[in-house]
């Protein structure tokens, strides 16, 4: 499925620049549950629901920072992420995990697979903000 855009109005030439995420889950309630969350603090989300539509959305939309869950059908976030690294369009968007899979292991393998950060579900507006402070660019999105 493609990624979908958030409703925003677009930006005047004098606003600073509004920092884009996608959230990438098969749950639809955890995908609208991120892009709330995201999208109240000045994020302009677009979300994907499975590896294969991830990669496709980054590559054209080329967003701050990619939250992207790990157990999927089809492609899971793992396979996801290791072909966005390897992508020369892709492979500076920072990823971070979310998922049910937190234990100390799935933090040591999100990082081999070249994530950033793993966010534990479920997740509090707190940590997945924090995360994305401490990951997406600087100046990434408005504080909530």
């Amino acid at each position: 499925m493609p990624a979908v855009a958030s409703d925003q109005s677009p930006q005047s030439a004098t606003a600073p620049r509004v920092h884009r995420a996608l959230v990438v889950d098969d749950v639809a309630h955890d995908r609208r549950r991120m892009l709330a969350i995201l999208e109240r603090a000045g994020w302009r989300v677009r979300t994907a629901r499975d590896g294969l539509a991830a990669i496709e959305a980054a590559r054209r939309h080329r967003p701050d920072i990619i939250l992207l869950d790990i157990v999927m059908p089809g492609m899971d976030g793992f396979e996801a992420c290791r072909r966005l690294a390897g992508d020369p369009r892709t492979r500076a968007i920072p990823v971070v995990f979310v998922s049910s899979k937190a234990e100390r292991a799935d933090h040591l393998w999100a990082r081999m697979q070249g994530g950033r950060d793993l966010i534990a579900k479920p997740f509090t507006a707190e940590g997945l903000l924090a995360a994305v402070s401490r990951h997406a660019p600087a100046g990434g999105g408005a504080q909530a």
